[in-house]
C-alpha cells in the first residue's frame, strides 16, 4: 500500500492534484480547498490507496492525522473514499473532531452535500473510535447563536463553510449584530 508520496505539484483541480514522483504524475485526490498547495513546489502527502475492481485511486493529506479521519470515516456504513473526501473538504479536520467528540452533528449538518442522517451516522458511529485523535488537533472554539447566524448567511451567499468558520471566528460578537459580523467578514473573505 502506498502511504505517502513526495513530489512536485505540477497541477491543482478541484479536489486534486497531479504530483510528479521521478517523472511519472500521480493522480492524487486531496482536499484542495481545505489545504493550500502550490503549483511546482515539492509537497509531502500521507495518502490512502482504494482498491477497486475497475480503479486504484490515491487519496492525499497535508497531515497523517487528516489520512486517519479520513480513514475513521471510510469505516462509517454507507461513506466510501468519494463520500469521505467530500465530508473533509466541507469540514476542517478541527471540525470534524469537535463535532464527533461531543456528539454534536450540528454543525455538519449545515454544511452543504452533507445529509442530517449521515451527519448523525458520522457523529455516533465514531464517537468511540475517535480515541487519540482529538489530541492532534487544537479544539474549536464554540460558537454562539451569533456566528452561527453569520455563518449560515455566508454560505447562502455561496462562500464554503470552512472559511466563513474561521473567519467569523476570530470575529467578536460583543455589541455587533449579526449583519455587523456579516459585514465585517465579507471584507476579510476573498
Amino acid at each position: 500500500m502506498i502511504r505517502q508520496l513526495r513530489g512536485e505539484i505540477t497541477q491543482i483541480e478541484d479536489n486534486a492534484l497531479i504530483v510528479d514522483v521521478g517523472g511519472v504524475g500521480y493522480l492524487v485526490y486531496s482536499p484542495t480547498l481545505t489545504t493550500q498547495h502550490t503549483l511546482h513546489t515539492d509537497t509531502l502527502l500521507h495518502t490512502y490507496l482504494a482498491v477497486r475492481e475497475t480503479a486504484l485511486d490515491l487519496y492525499g493529506f497535508a497531515t497523517a492525522v487528516e489520512r486517519r479521519l479520513f480513514e475513521l470515516l471510510l469505516t462509517v456504513p454507507k461513506i466510501g473514499p468519494k463520500s469521505a473526501l467530500a465530508i473533509m473538504c466541507q469540514a476542517s479536520p478541527t471540525l470534524l473532531i469537535e463535532q464527533i467528540a461531543t456528539k454534536e452533528p450540528a454543525q455538519l449538518h449545515k454544511l452543504s452535500g452533507i445529509g442530517k442522517k449521515t451527519c448523525e451516522n458520522v457523529v455516533n458511529h465514531l464517537h468511540e473510535k475517535l480515541g487519540d485523535l482529538s489530541e492532534h488537533v487544537a479544539p474549536a472554539k464554540p460558537i454562539d447563536a451569533k456566528q452561527a447566524d453569520a455563518i449560515d448567511a455566508l454560505v447562502a451567499l455561496g462562500y464554503d463553510a470552512a472559511s466563513a468558520r474561521d473567519i467569523v471566528q476570530t470575529l467578536s460578537t460583543d455589541d455587533n449584530s449579526v449583519n455587523d459580523i456579516i459585514t465585517k467578514a465579507l471584507q476579510k473573505l476573498p
